[in-house]
Formats: C-alpha cells, sequence, structure tokens
C-alpha cells in the first residue's frame, strides 16, 4: 500500500499481533468464543465416552455427540444475539 492512500479500515491496522485481535473479537462478541469453547468440550468428552459406550451403536452414538455439540453452539449463538440485542435496544448507550 503506498503513503499516499489511506486505509478504509484503520482500526484492523493498528493491532498487529493476534492476541489483541482475538481479546477485542471477545469483547465484541462473547459468546462466539464461549460456543466454540463448549463445542470443542463436547467432541472431546464424546470422544472420550466412545471406548464406555456399552452396547449402543457407534452411529447412534455419534448422532448424540453431534446433536449436543450443535445444540451447545446454536445456545452460545443465541444468548450471544440476545445480548447484543438486549445491549443495544434496552440499555441504551450513552450518545
Amino acid at each position: 500500500m503506498s503513503p499516499s492512500q489511506e486505509s478504509a479500515f484503520p482500526e484492523y491496522e493498528t493491532e498487529t499481533s493476534q492476541t489483541a485481535k482475538l481479546i477485542r473479537k471477545f469483547k465484541e462478541t462473547p459468546f462466539v468464543p464461549i460456543g466454540m469453547g463448549g463445542f470443542a468440550a463436547v467432541v472431546a468428552y464424546g470422544l472420550y465416552k466412545l471406548k464406555h459406550r456399552g452396547d449402543m451403536k457407534m452411529s447412534l452414538h455419534l448422532i448424540h455427540m453431534r446433536v449436543a455439540a450443535q445444540g451447545f453452539a446454536v445456545g452460545a449463538l443465541t444468548c450471544g444475539v440476545l445480548y447484543t440485542m438486549f445491549r443495544d435496544y434496552v440499555v441504551k448507550p450513552k450518545e
């Protein structure tokens, strides 16, 4: 980019580290990383319990784990949308 051109998104170029970007995104939408972490936790738990599923079929076990992981992720995203709507429309920021 030449020095004479100005960036369309200067706030994104000022943060160079990935950690700063992650912290900023976590502050903007806190439920997305929580949903991703919960999804990973459910998947890890499902893989751990795979050996101790008893006489349950493998496909049934995988379906249950998929539904649980998707439910956690969708629930976290729904909470995030509700939180954002509450913040924007009920608790109006001072302008």
